[in-house]
């Protein structure tokens, strides 16, 4: 638990200094960002920091409940704006074959229950994301396998550079499945 409570402050550190003002890396195309996304720079240091801290608990997260709670935090962001087209699955299943803690999966139990999920969310979205939050739900008996999941899902969702209103929303859902604070993750 050590180990957690170090990357959490981190993870603190980081977000006071993000609203302070964050004087990080705000110099050049951060500044020009799409409207509503808290600054770009800011977003992408912090999707940095929980993508060093998910593969500094690398071999904690091995469980069957991360696996299926991450998938389907994967077809949520993916399918946040209601569709998903075939460019946006195929990189979304390139994003989470390369992402160095799922990698502690099979790729064909990754693919299975990613597809799974998209499929439900694009038939009927709400009755998906309703069994997608289920999924989700089965993390948070570990609080550090909850934590992961939220992060998995803000990497992948910020691995375009961009947050979408749509992809903050079901995050925020995520975190309440998992009885976490959508402001531990600047959600």
């Amino acid at each position: 638990m050590a180990l957690f409570d170090r990357l959490k402050d981190q993870a603190k550190g980081l977000q006071q200094q993000v609203q302070g003002g964050g004087h990080g890396t705000s110099g050049g195309h951060g500044s020009g960002s799409r409207g509503g996304s808290h600054g770009g720079g800011s977003r992408a240091q912090l999707v940095g920091l929980f993508k060093t801290q998910l593969g500094s608990i690398k071999t904690e997260l091995k469980s069957g409940a991360y696996r299926d709670a991450s998938m389907a935090m994967c077809a949520l962001v993916a399918a946040a704006d209601g569709q998903v087209d075939a460019s946006e699955m195929q990189q979304m299943e390139s994003m989470i074959l390369s992402n160095e803690v799922l990698q502690n999966f099979p790729p064909e139990q990754l693919r299975t229950r990613f597809h799974k999920h998209v499929e439900q969310l694009t038939r009927n979205f709400a009755q998906g994301k309703s069994e997608a939050l289920q999924d989700i739900a089965k993390a948070a008996k570990k609080p550090a396998e909850a934590r992961a999941v939220v992060q998995t899902g803000i990497v992948i969702a910020g691995a375009d550079g961009h947050f979408s209103q749509a992809e903050q929303m079901v995050l925020r859902e995520a975190c309440t499945a998992l009885n976490l604070n959508p402001a531990e993750f600047q959600l």
